[in-house]
């Protein structure tokens, strides 16, 4: 068999983390089996969709650097790829279920639904949704209602009694009763455009799809597709319905548990190779020991028996661990091209950036690689070398269970002894350090305390030594000096 599997997003919204792990699931699978990945634009709801979300769907995968074989923008042998031009095609089969009794014309109002609806709910019946009132209507009956103008929708007759199964390849076999399926849906609106249901299997046959691998929220359509193909005499594609994302309170993932949109995500600074790594194996798994894959590993090495059946769940402090590994693989000319973006919107440099900020870049580079989980971490950690020290209350510069004489003492022996150390290697200034505090009388740990705080503003920073030389003499000085006045302020 020639594996053809597609991913269908509506454009009516921003490419969510699950889509994309759907989309991820059927491309890896492709490729893994030597078949095709097909693109295709579902825009049949033309009320919600949007340009926005269609231009985020080309510009998530690009990011992602994950190419499909056919679609919109590439074409291929069963093009066009987008439903809206498709309208022709869709209305023939349509049709053609009328004329073999599969489907019929409806005339009921919206009232008229509306109100069936609340009937329903009030007397709080077993049976739920479309009392196919036009199911059997007569000639004559449609003429009438033709003469007044109302244009029908067409639904198809889902049978009244008796059983639908389908196989799926994680699930096993699924049986739904048919009265339990949603009586008899319209497949074709009155202004003559397609439901899903009924554009998705029409395309999923005519573009000769053999797998579709969806989200587990797509089971109930499942008996309603299985009665679509059986109505049109077309075979099934194989189901594999995906396992959901969750987040990890168990419930299902959304805005609540953090970012959703991949362009969440690539604002917040994470690599392409980390959501790629990270978000494949959110409901599946190679071995219970491997974690990283390239996507070249996972184009060779996916396989749809390794996709668990229980609901994957997304740790975002995990994914934040990934990235961090990825960063650090980069080479320091590589990570400072990918964070001067967030530099530059901060505004701590300029675009296009001068000879001295360059050169801060690239000493700043190598001391904090391996503190970043994100790219915009590179904001708070180097924002006191392009802007001084952050504002900060004089009690920060106290050590624990010290008093403010005792900051006052340091600041003033940093102030006589920190100027050797910009002629130094940083090996030779660690070592001057030392000698220092042991030569004063000063704990480690106060002392760099404190010359942290006075230089960046805050306990945390990168390593000292290194971004007090990238600081400079007089920018040291000058922070000691504010460091020195805030501190006898409280003496």
């Amino acid at each position: 068999m020639d594996v053809r599997v597609r991913y269908a997003p509506s454009p009516t919204g921003l490419q969510h983390i699950g889509g994309v792990r759907t989309a991820l699931f059927n491309y890896f699978f492709a490729k893994s089996q030597g078949g095709k990945f097909i693109l295709r634009v579902e825009d049949t709801d033309q009320e919600r969709y949007s340009d926005e979300s269609l231009q985020d769907l080309y510009d998530t995968f690009k990011w992602l650097d994950i190419h499909w074989d056919e679609g919109p923008d590439v074409g291929g042998e069963f093009a066009p790829y987008v439903q809206s031009e498709r309208q022709a095609i869709y209305q023939e089969y349509a049709q053609k279920l009328i004329d073999d009794g599969m489907a019929y014309y409806c005339y009921c109002s919206s009232e008229r639904l509306q109100q069936l609806r609340e009937q329903q709910v009030a007397s709080k019946s077993s049976t739920q949704g479309y009392d196919r009132a036009c199911r059997d209507l007569t000639a004559e009956q449609r003429a009438e209602y033709e003469k007044q103008g109302i244009l029908p929708v067409i639904r198809l007759k889902v049978p009244e009694k008796g059983v639908t199964a389908f196989d799926d390849i994680l699930l096993g076999t699924i049986k739904r009763q048919n009265s339990d399926i949603s009586p008899d849906p319209v497949i074709m609106k009155s202004d003559g455009m397609p439901t899903y249901h009924l554009a998705n299997v029409i395309d999923d046959h005519f573009m000769k799809i053999t797998h579709i691998l969806r989200a587990q929220e797509w089971i109930p359509s499942g008996p309603l597709h299985v009665i679509m193909y059986k109505a049109f005499g077309w075979e099934p594609p194989i189901y594999c319905h995906l396992p959901m994302v969750m987040g990890k309170d168990g419930q299902k993932l959304s805005k609540r548990h953090g970012s959703t949109s991949l362009r969440d995500f690539i604002k917040d600074g994470y690599l392409p190779e980390a959501i790629i790594n990270y978000v494949t194996m959110v409901g599946w798994s190679y071995d219970d020991s491997r974690e990283f894959f390239t996507k070249e590993d996972l184009e060779q090495l996916f396989s749809i028996e390794k996709i668990n059946k229980a609901p994957g769940v997304f740790d975002y402090k995990k994914l934040q661990w990934f990235n961090g590994q990825y960063i650090r693989q980069k080479s320091d000319s590589q990570l400072a091209e990918l964070v001067l973006p967030y530099l530059q919107d901060a505004g701590f440099v300029s675009n296009p950036t001068t000879d001295k900020q360059n050169q801060i870049l690239f000493q700043l580079i190598p001391i904090v690689k391996e503190r970043l989980r994100l790219l915009s971490d590179i904001v708070a950690v180097s924002e006191f070398l392009f802007k001084g020290p952050k504002e900060y209350e004089a009690e920060l510069l106290i050590p624990k269970k010290k008093q403010a004489s005792d900051a006052a003492a340091i600041i003033a022996s940093l102030k006589s002894s920190i100027l050797p150390i910009f002629d130094m290697s940083d090996s030779d200034a660690e070592a001057y350090i030392v000698e220092e505090i042991s030569n004063q009388g000063f704990k480690t740990g106060d002392y760099l305390m404190v010359l942290r705080v006075a230089l960046t503003g805050s306990t945390v920073s990168p390593p000292i030594v290194e971004s007090i030389k990238i600081f400079g003499k007089e920018k040291s000085l000058a922070a000691l000096d504010v460091a020195e006045n805030k501190i006898l302020s409280l003496i």
